[in-house]
This record gives C-alpha cells, structure tokens and sequence, in this order.
C-alpha cells in the first residue's frame, strides 16, 4: 500500500512544494487506506491535490468526473507541465483520440482521467471502467449534485452507480461551497460509506471585500481598473445583453476587454476564454456561465456589476481572484432594483415551488450581505458554518466600523422566544411573538401563552427583522432550510442566555457609509512589481505562448513572485522555490535562471554607472577576509553579483585569486567553447554550448581568464 511518506515526496518531486496545506495530508492518508472523503474547500484551496497526489502513487488510474471540457483542457495541461500522465474524454474528441485514450488506460500508460458525468453514465463506458485499474473516484464541483446546492445538475444524481458498481473503491466528493444541508445531500445521493467530511477554513484573507452602491457604476469601474493595469480581473454580470455593453463601452474607453456568456457559439466562447487564459485579454465581461472552468491562478479581482443570487456563488466566484494567495479584490455593486429584478425572476419561474422559496431565501441572505453593518468577512464565514473571533480588517466594513451599542438584552429576549417557541417560528412569526401580535398563526400555536409573547413591543417590526438578520450574520442564531425556514439556536446563543456573554449590534441612524477612499491594513504576501517580475512575468509568457497553455501554467505569480525576492541562480536554489518541482525545473528553469542573471548583471552595470566603482567596495571586503557569501549578505547583493566582481577585479589587473573559485581542469572545458563563440558571446549560449554542465558564474570567470590571456 502507498504510504504518506511517498505522498511527500510526489508532491515535492511534481509539484515543487515542501509541504501540505492543512488537511490535505489527512484527506490523501484516508484515500490511501480506500476510505471515502468530502472535502469543503474555497476556490484556491488546494482541493486537486488532494486527490491528483494519491493518483500519483497509488497503482492503477484516477477518474475524475468534472463537469466542464475547459476545466478538465486545463487541468490535464497542468499535470502534462508537471510531468504527470494524465487526460481527458469529452465531446471535443474525435472517436480515434477517444479510442487511443482508452488503449492508453488499458496498458496503464495514464494516472489520472477526466470525463464528463455524461461521458461516464454513457453506453459501454461502466463496462469499460471495469476492465481498467481504477485506484479512486474524484467527483468535483459535488454540490451540482445536491437540488439544495446553488448549481444543480439532474445528471450528478445518476453517480449514485459509482458506488453500486464499484463499492470497493474510495470516492472523494469536492467542492468549494456547500452549506450543511448541502453536504449531507452530497454523502446520500453518491450512498458513500462511512465518509470523514474535511472542512477547510473558507477564509481568503488575501481577498478585500467591498460593497459599494449601484450608482455610476460605469465610472467607479474605469476608476477602480485604472488604478490596477496589466492585472487580469472579471466583472460578472446579470444579463448576457449587460457583458456585451460594459466590454464594448470599456474597450472604448481604452481598456482591452471582452465578453462571455452562454447565448455565444462555442468557438466565440472557447476564444474569449482562451485570451484570458493566456494574458492576452486583460478584462473579461461575464454573466456566471463563465464559472468552473476558469482555473487561472493570477485573476487579481473581481466585480460583481450586480448583486448574485445567492451567497454560495457569490464566494465561489470571488474565490477566482486570488487563487495563488497574492493581493487580490472583490468588489460588489449593490441597488434594492437589483433585488426587485431577482426577485421578480424568481417568482416568475414556474419550477418547484419549494426550490423557488429556498432561492428567494438565499436572496435575501445575499442581500443582507450586501446591507450588512458588521464584518463581511465573519458574515460569509458564518454562512458556511465557520466562526471567526475577530474581524478580518480587510473589508469596508473594518476599515471604517459603524457605531454600535450594548443589544445583549434584545439578543437574549429573541433567542428566548426562539427557545420556548421549541425552534418552530421562522423570523416572521418570531417578529409578531416578540411584539405580541394577536394573527391566526401566532394563536393557533400557543405562543401567545409563551413566557416571551409582547416582550419585544417597544421594538418595531423592521428594526426586529433588521436585528434578527445581524444575529444571524453573527451566528448566534441559524436557518433551517428544510424545516420551513425555522430558527435555531447555537452553541452562541446559549453563551448569551446562560454565559453573560455581551453583544454588540448596530445603530442603525449612526451608520456611517464606507470612505472609499480609506486603505488601510493590507494582507500579506503583497506582490513585489518591480523590474525583475515585470521581466519573469514577460519570460512566462513567451514560454507559455510557445508551449500553447496558459501562463499560469507554466508558473504562478506567487512562484514568479518569490524568485523576484530571492533571485535564484542555480539548480538548488530554483528547486527551492515554492511551486518548482523537477520536471518544471527541466523544462523551464534555465530560462528563468538566464532571465534573473541577465537582469542582475544589467542590475550591477547600471549600479556601476550611478554609484562609481561597486567592484572596488568588493576588493576591498575581499582583502579583509571576507567569503563570498558573506559579502553578498553584508551588500545585500546576489552572489552572481560577487562573481561578477571578481571577473571585473581580474579583468582590470587586480591581485584576485580565481583558483578558489575555478579550477584548471574547468578553465580549459570551458575555454573550449568560449574559443568557438567567441570572448563577448552571451553567457547562456556558453552555457548551453557546454551542455549546461557549467555553473554561470564559473563561465563568467572563465571569460575574465580567457581575455586576459589572450590579450597578453
């Protein structure tokens, strides 16, 4: 059986980190002893490697239900890049491709395969799944499967035969949003045994939320773009009719953008999403059709021109920014018209009746949202059942806080009358409780006898609801759904009835609206933009054009980001940056190295110009004793720069020992090139002259050895 210690070393080896993020570990050990999982991850998170890992080591080959043919084109690229076998069946294939991928998993040439559930729940294809080494399931975007979800799909209900064909073999569920009536949808449609539900943190601190209202929105956009060029972002959009305006007005305006929506032809389709993929269009203009397929690590925002329909994807479309951890923004425009026009969509469809209440609920989660006075942050947490013990000081909210007063005592009268009502009154029939209101419905179940009844009638009704929304918010109370919208208490509110726990609500005539100029604390890993990212981030896309995949692909910003910080110059140091495993380091890495030396030594000339000699300041930490490693640091220099001096020194007649740094046997390997290209070629065609087995500062030696001998 593989084990955890193998799972290390593949992530290291294909992947190029050190370690797992959390729970990760655990979810790939339970998968490796056939056990099933539903894993609760946000966008970002790290969801595929909880089952590309165990595919990796495991015998056999992993299938993966996906529900979109880009998001599986992409996933299969990224493998491909980091040296995995891997692909996908779809419709996009003609029957040979399809046959030879078939022949493929047949001689266990493959470790992972995408399909679509349509393809998988196709004629013959069960048939076939038996006659291969299955190792495991993966069915991503589970909550298409759950009517409660936010993205249902009838076909995910059939997976169900996953398991009543194959019983033995594990099967994890993903997903990004699922509330807790959604989840335990997702474990009985797919009848899985026995399952361990990981949840992930869904919190972003990498992501600034903020809500602003609805009125010129054209010129806030433009504003807000602006101050943010050459970062790809997407604006999601209400109507097909709304991404085509907003990208033809901004491309007017100067801005290089497109649109995308489900009324386009699938090749008009494919080549927007292809030019944002690849960083050849900046903008893309969008209703939510453009959704799971976009597995691009560098979008750096978000806009929501108009309010979502409800919370679930509302985060999973923000979690599209931000995905490598980077600095990244969501912002969200907001009018009560917004909400009128959802509402009168939704009361319109002549569906299930049950399912149009449920949405117009999650509406009015999302509105609330929208209106809140209080950290977004904890409110979006709080929907997903995750409980934050201070505000995140990274949205609007935060940096400019409401005022508030001491509403323990309205708290405590609210969660009584949830509690002697036995958890069976929505908010509605709370609110007429609370204020003694004598309808049918209150009479007819006896709460008017209740201990409560008419303690709340100095509040008025709308300032109740408003109430009962933050409590919400704040987790001290929770809706169920699938009990009529009935309110339920939490292990929060029995610390406020029986703990003396204080709470603070909001003033509602004292809030004040967010400065939109106020920008204060900012999360970590800012990316660096000075000149060597600008020249990785070029060299990234030069690769990945001539590779024919998306930049991300090749690196992600926060790779490109942290080989700007740390500039690595050889094979050890490149393996050591976050995100570079070794089958990206052959295909890549010496382009990289090459592009930071060529920027280091340009660095260092252009240094020489402006400060005088920097070489000599070397020399002379060199006459005190100085190593090179402890001049770089006390210059707070690259080494290759140190190097670079050396060769200088030696050039101009310096008394500098190169023996220390470069031995005759190596010289003369090298001289050997350096006389066939000549004595001022460049020092990548040295390198690749020698076969790459010369390190680039030992050339750079070698270059200062050969002129001054052959100028004697």
């Amino acid at each position: 059986m593989a084990t955890i210690r193998e799972a290390r070393e593949a992530l290291k080896l294909y992947f190029g980190y050190e370690q797992f993020r959390p729970m990760q570990e655990q979810i790939i050990d339970r998968l490796l002893h056939q056990k099933d999982v539903v894993v609760l991850m946000p966008t970002g998170g790290g969801k595929s490697v909880c089952y590309q890992v165990p595919a990796v080591v495991l015998p056999g080959i992993c299938v993966v239900i996906s529900p979109l043919i880009a998001l599986m084109k992409d996933q299969v690229e990224a493998l491909l890049a980091n040296g995995i076998p891997a692909a996908y069946i779809n419709s996009s294939q003609t029957a040979e491709q399809q046959y030879q991928i078939e022949n493929d998993c047949l001689g266990e040439k493959l470790k992972l395969l995408y399909v679509s559930p349509e393809k998988l729940l196709s004629s013959g294809f069960m048939s076939f799944l038996s006659r291969i080494n299955v190792s495991l399931f993966a069915v991503d975007e589970a909550h298409c499967i759950s009517a409660w979800g936010h993205d249902f799909r009838p076909e995910y209900t059939q997976l169900k035969a996953l398991k009543q064909q194959f019983p033995h073999i594990p099967v994890v569920a993903l997903t990004a949003t699922a509330d807790k009536l959604t989840q335990k949808d997702i474990q009985g449609q797919l009848q899985l045994h026995d399952p361990q539900v990981f949840v992930a943190s869904f919190d972003r601190p990498n992501i600034n939320l903020t809500v602003k209202p609805g009125r010129d929105r054209f010129n806030k956009i433009t504003d807000f773009i602006s101050s943010r060029p050459k970062q790809p972002g997407i604006i999601y959009c209400l109507s097909r009719k709304a991404t085509e305006s907003l990208a033809n007005k901004l491309k007017q305006n100067g801005f290089n953008a497109t649109f995308y929506h489900a009324g386009m032809s699938a090749p008009l389709r494919a080549r927007a999403q292809e030019a944002f993929l690849k960083d050849d269009v900046q903008i893309v203009c969008a209703t939510v059709a453009f959704g799971m397929g976009i597995d691009k690590s560098n979008v750096r925002w978000v806009i929501h021109y108009n309010l979502p329909k409800n919370i679930e994807g509302y985060y999973q479309e923000i979690g599209r920014a931000g995905r490598d951890g980077a600095k990244a923004d969501a912002l969200l425009f907001y009018s009560f018209a917004d909400v009128m026009n959802m509402r009168n969509m939704l009361q319109d469809n002549e569906g299930d009746k049950k399912q149009t209440e449920l949405q117009l609920v999650k509406l009015e989660r999302m509105q609330q949202f929208a209106e809140a006075a209080a950290c977004r942050r904890r409110i979006l947490l709080q929907y997903f059942g995750e409980t934050m013990q201070k505000d995140c000081g990274n949205c609007d909210i935060c940096r400019n806080p409401p005022t508030t007063f001491d509403g323990t005592l309205l708290v405590q009268k609210a969660l009584s009358a949830i509690a002697r009502t036995q958890e069976r009154a929505n908010m509605g029939l709370l609110v007429d409780v609370l204020r003694g209101a004598r309808n049918s419905q209150v009479l007819q179940a006896g709460f008017d006898k209740i201990k409560t009844y008419g303690a709340g009638r100095d509040v008025n009704t709308l300032d109740w609801h408003r109430y009962l929304h933050q409590m919400l918010n704040g987790g001290l109370v929770e809706m169920a759904y699938d009990q009529g919208y009935t309110l339920k208490l939490t292990d929060q509110s029995r610390e406020v009835l029986f703990e003396n726990r204080k709470v603070q609500l909001v003033k509602f005539d004292d809030v004040k609206q967010p400065e939109e100029a106020a920008v204060k604390a900012r999360p970590k890993r800012e990316l660096i933009k000075d000149a060597l990212f600008e020249r990785l981030r070029a060299t990234r896309k030069r690769l990945a054009d001539e590779s024919g995949v998306p930049p991300y692909v090749v690196f992600t910003d926060s790779t490109l980001q942290e080989m700007a910080a740390e500039r690595p110059t050889n094979r050890i140091s490149m393996l050591a940056i976050s995100g570079v495993g070794a089958q990206k380091y052959e295909r890549f890495g010496d382009t990289f190295i090459t592009a930071i030396i060529d920027f280091i030594n340009e660095e260092q000339a252009k240094g020489s110009k402006l400060k005088g000699a920097t070489h000599l300041a070397t020399f002379e930490m060199l006459q005190q004793g100085y190593g090179i490693e402890q001049i770089a640091a006390n210059r707070n220099l690259n080494p290759v720069t140190i190097y670079s001096h050396l060769a200088t020194l030696y050039e101009q007649g310096y008394a500098v020992e190169l023996g220390k740094f470069l031995t005759r046997a190596e010289y003369k390997a090298i001289a050997v090139a350096i006389a066939k290209l000549g004595a001022d070629a460049k020092l990548k065609d040295l390198f690749e002259e020698l076969k790459e087995k010369h390190e680039y500062y030992k050339i750079r030696l070698s270059v200062a050895v050969y002129k001054k001998e052959n100028t004697r």
